[in-house]
């Protein structure tokens, strides 16, 4: 069953309140986030993270995040794109402490 306010506003666009992005910082560096209007996410520069936004949500959960290709990272011999989840990152990170 879908809610009638998914069906009343299937086609109507859910923007992100810019507003709250100086509150909001990324899960994993604990850095300030940049909000990226192409693809609709919150980018962590500092790690190269991106977190999606879905219906206006932020999702800051850091096995949501995809790691950003860069020049840097497409040059260093790994070939392929990474756009896996970064889990394992927070994995070591939560292990680390």
């Amino acid at each position: 069953m879908v809610r009638l306010n998914r069906v009343l506003f299937k086609d109507t666009v859910i923007s992100f309140n810019k507003s709250i992005l100086d509150m909001l910082v990324c899960p994993l560096s604990k850095q300030p986030l940049r909000f990226c209007e192409e693809t609709n996410s919150l980018i962590s520069d500092t790690i190269g993270v991106s977190f999606p936004i879905v219906d206006g949500i932020p999702c800051l959960i850091p096995q949501d995040g995809k790691i950003i290709e860069t020049d840097d990272t497409l040059n260093s011999g790994k070939g392929e794109a990474s756009s896996s989840p970064v889990a394992e990152q927070s994995k070591e990170k939560t292990s680390d402490s």
